[in-house]
Parts: structure tokens; sequence; C-alpha cells
């Protein structure tokens, strides 16, 4: 950068986010407050940037390393700009723009100076009376004492070990808070949160969506607890999207000559139609896959979707690996419409507008493999045996807990398997 360097820029940028959301200080910033950031983030950019990465840019969290361009480029997306570039740019532009004060003769100055002197007497007496409202301000006011955690308690045990829908009861001991304000979060998003009685003891929930989910329990806006709860599936499950409750397919409907699909008879069968617009298909397969690292595997499958007329004329496919408190979201397409992609990996974030997504366009009437390789944090991507991408994605690794795969109307699943780091097949 020649006019200013990337610190000043990074530092600016940080400014501008604080006032935009005017949360008071950052030093005051709690995790809960960084968690309300990374979902505004991600509402508004469609990229996640973790809670980890977000107190390592604020300097919560020591890192001595600079933020990725990814990273970057989000943050400037979060405040209207394009992407970093135009948002240095812009910065730039702003300090060129200075006016500069031309030269004022001395007896100007003086008859100046004149017109605005305000009598010291006058000032001594406003600071003095300034100071004294703060006094009383202040010293009425008691300092909030931080918050003890172990003072509370917080369980959750689903009613039945494997499958949707599944009930949970969270159990947890809020007696001791000094206010009313106690909230469960039943998802990684914050801000689905049940306001919850602190005199009371238990509280119920349905997931209707298998998944890894780290549930909280928050006073004020203070995560004092969290617990990990996996809603695991038996096997394959297939569900259409509804605008309430998802519609499950019988395993009959589904699991038929060694594939997992869902056929347009079986979708006449439940009255399900193609058009205007195709249902939303889900396949899931999660759970336990023990020490599955996201930084070091392999993944291939085969997949098929016929249906290209109407409103899916594109064949938008996802595949989501997903992880423990993270995700894996790959991209598939018609070739025609590879121009309108977008890639999420653990923090790398790839978007056709910016990059060349070309190679996950395919003919998805026909079966199409995809194939990934990561090894310490590499990924390689390959979609009907040619490389499409290969990056080395920038967040933590996590552990892998399962495959989604995102489809409308028809669709299947050939086969399915990963391998971890010691060579070891899983999944099949």
């Amino acid at each position: 950068m020649n006019d200013i360097n990337e610190s000043a820029a990074i530092k600016n940028c940080l400014h501008q986010i604080e006032g935009l959301l005017n949360w008071g200080p950052c030093k005051n910033w709690t995790s809960y407050d960084f968690e309300k950031l990374s979902t505004a983030i991600e509402e508004k950019t469609s990229v996640i940037l973790s809670v980890t990465t977000l107190k390592r840019i604020w300097g919560k969290v020591k890192y001595e390393h600079s933020p990725t361009l990814t990273t970057l480029n989000t943050l400037a997306r979060f405040l209207d700009f394009e992407d970093w570039r135009s948002f240095t740019k812009n910065i730039n532009n702003e300090t060129k723009e200075i006016p500069v004060q031309q030269p004022v003769m001395r007896q100007e100055l003086k008859e100046e100076k004149k017109k605005r002197s305000i009598p010291v007497s006058f000032l001594v007496g406003i600071l003095f009376f300034l100071f004294a409202m703060s006094f009383l301000i202040f010293s009425g006011r008691k300092q909030e004492p931080e918050i003890d955690s172990s003072k509370f308690e917080f369980s959750a045990d689903k009613i039945i070990s494997e499958g949707v829908p599944n009930s949970v009861i969270f159990t947890y001991d809020a007696s001791t808070a000094k206010t009313d304000s106690v909230y469960i979060v039943q998802t990684w998003d914050i801000n689905r949160k049940t306001l919850v009685s602190k005199n009371n003891h238990k509280h119920s929930a349905i997931y209707y969506y298998p998944g890894f989910f780290r549930t909280k329990l928050i006073i004020d806006k203070t995560i004092v607890k969290a617990h990990n709860l996996q809603i695991s599936t038996k096997g394959w499950l297939c569900l259409a999207e509804n605008e309430s409750i998802p519609l499950y397919f019988k395993k009959e409907d589904y699991q038929k000559n060694g594939l997992i699909e869902i056929d347009s008879t079986v979708l006449s069968g439940y009255n399900l139609s193609l058009h205007p617009s195709a249902p939303k298909i889900r396949f899931f397969n999660q759970g336990d896959l023990g020490d599955l690292m996201n930084d070091n595997f392999i993944f291939e499958t085969k997949i098929k979707n016929e249906f290209n007329s109407g409103s899916n004329a594109c064949q938008f496919v996802q595949i989501l690996i997903q992880c423990r408190d993270d995700v894996i979201i790959i991209p598939l397409s018609a070739k025609i419409c590879a121009g309108d992609l977008n890639l999420y990996a653990a923090g790398k974030s790839l978007n056709s507008k910016t990059a060349d997504l070309s190679g996950f366009g395919a003919d998805l009437r026909d079966w199409t493999k995809l194939h990934v390789e990561t090894k310490n944090k590499e990924m390689k991507i390959f979609v009907d045996d040619h490389l499409a991408s290969s990056f080395v994605f920038p967040n933590d690794p996590t552990g892998i807990v399962g495959v989604q795969y995102r489809f409308n109307g028809p669709a299947a699943v050939n086969y399915a398997w990963f391998e971890n780091s010691s060579g070891r097949r899983i999944l099949e």
C-alpha cells in the first residue's frame, strides 16, 4: 500500500465497524458481542468469520500474523465496500482531500483570537460544574461485578439417542443470577435465544434437523456455560424442507438398488410438484466419526441431479462437510451456470465473480464424482477427476461430524466415504 500502511488501514476499518455497531468501547466487548458480530457479518456478506478470528483481529486473542485477504475483503464488504482494495483506496482519497489551511496575516490572527477569546473564569466554572455532576452521577453507581460462571449449571439430554425429530431437555441452575435476563441458545445462532426463568430448572426444545450444536446458557450478555449437543442420524436420512416442519421420507422411499435416491415417483406420492419450483431435498448422514479431522482427510462421493427444467435449469447443488464448529460448502451446477457459485471452506471464501469456479460446472444429469483431498489444511477439490480448486484454509482444525447434500427436485447419491489421516475408511 502506497499512501497508508496496512496496519493503519485495519485500525481504521475496525474503528468504522465499532462506530456502525455502536456497542461501546471494544475493550468491553464480551464473547457474546463477538458472536453477534459473526452472525451479522454472515447475514450481510454470506461469509462466516469465526469468533476466534474476530477476537484475533480486535486483539482479544494474541496472534502475531496479519489477517488474510479473505478476512479483510469480508470486513470491507460489511462496511459496504466492494473489497479491501476499494476500502483502502477510499481511505487514501479521504486523506488527500483534507483541505490545506491558507496562511493568515499575524494581525488577522490577533483579531480572530480576540473574537474567539473566552474568559478564563468562565471556563473554570464550566469545568468545575461538569466535575461536580460527574462525581454525583458515578458516586451513586455501583460497579457491576464480573459473573462467576462456576455458580451456574447447564446440561442437555436427548429423548432418543439418534434421529429426528428429537426433543432435548435442558437442565440449568441460574438461581444466583442478579438479573432476569437468562437465556438458552439452542444452536450456533446467538440471535435464536430463548428467555427462561432464573427460578426454573428445565427447558425443552424440538430439533427437526440433525447437526452439531454448541448450546449455551447466557446471563445478560455473558456466556456462562456451554454444552455440545449432536443430533445424529441412523445412517442416511432424506427430507424435504418445509416452512415449519420438514417432510421426512421413509427409508424404503430412498434406500433402493444400493443408492440413496429420491425420484419423481416418490415426490409425486407425497404430492410434491416440480413446478413452479422444485422441492428442496436434503440428504444427511451424521454421527460420531471418531478422530476424523478437517485438516487431514479425503472425501469422495458420486451424485446425480437429473431434473433441469423450469426453475432448476441451473441444477444448483451444495455438498456440506459438516464439522463441530465449522463447515465446508462445495457447490456444483450445470456448466452454463458456473458463473454464479459460492464456495466456503473453514474460513476460505471464493465467489465466481472474483475467482474462477468454472471447474465446479458439470453434467449433473449423469453421475458426477466429487473428490476432496486435504493435508495440513491444504485442500484440493476435484470434479470428475479434474482439479477445480486448491487453497489453504485459515481456520483452526476441528472434527468432522458428517455430510449433507442439498438438491432441488429428484436426486441421488451413488456412494460417499471419508478417509482419515491413518488411511481408515469411514461412512462407507
